[in-house]
Formats: structure tokens, C-alpha cells, sequence
């Protein structure tokens, strides 16, 4: 079943429940602030196995210790359930 692109008004509703998180450029977006490179690889590493198991990846970026994260689901042309799913799965391993 394909994922459907969520409307404005539920993407809202959602963003105010999850700590950390913005919208910007039409995608869910966060950056992560760590220690440093290793704790910060690290995290991407744990991250990459939780998308791996969900079939959806991430668009993100990471200089020594800050990992940048935009999540859009190409497939639905927006943001759908999966990207507040994984954005949730990640905020975990964060610990926020």
C-alpha cells in the first residue's frame, strides 16, 4: 500500500507533538547536536538500520558532531506517516 502525502493542517498538528523538529522546504527537518564525530556517527549508524527496517532513508548531512535531517516521502510527493514515524524512531535513539 503506497504511502499518502499527509495535508498541511495534519502536518501541523503532528510537528507540535514532536520535539525538536521543523518544517522546512516542504520536509520535516532537525539537526542533531552531539559530543562529538564518533557519538555522532554513531547515531547515524543506529539510525540507518531503523530506515533500513522501515524502507524509508533519510536525506541528511553531518559535519563532526552535528547530523542534519530532512524527511519527505518522494514516493507520496510530501510528508506522510513514515517520515513522523521515523523522525519519532530517531528522536528516540537521540534520547529527546
Amino acid at each position: 500500500m503506497a504511502m499518502q502525502k499527509l495535508d498541511d493542517t495534519e502536518i501541523t498538528r503532528r510537528l507540535d507533538a514532536l520535539a525538536g523538529w521543523s518544517l522546512k522546504d516542504g520536509k520535516l527537518h532537525r539537526s542533531f547536536r552531539f559530543e562529538d564525530f564518533v557519538t555522532a556517527f554513531g547515531f547515524m549508524t543506529q539510525a540507518a538500520l531503523v530506515a533500513e527496517t522501515m524502507n524509508h532513508h533519510p536525506e541528511w548531512f553531518n559535519v563532526y558532531n552535528t547530523v542534519r535531517v530532512d524527511l519527505t516521502t518522494h514516493d507520496a510527493g510530501g510528508i506522510s506517516e513514515l517520515d513522523f514515524q521515523l523522525a519519532e524512531r530517531m528522536n528516540g535513539l537521540f534520547g529527546a
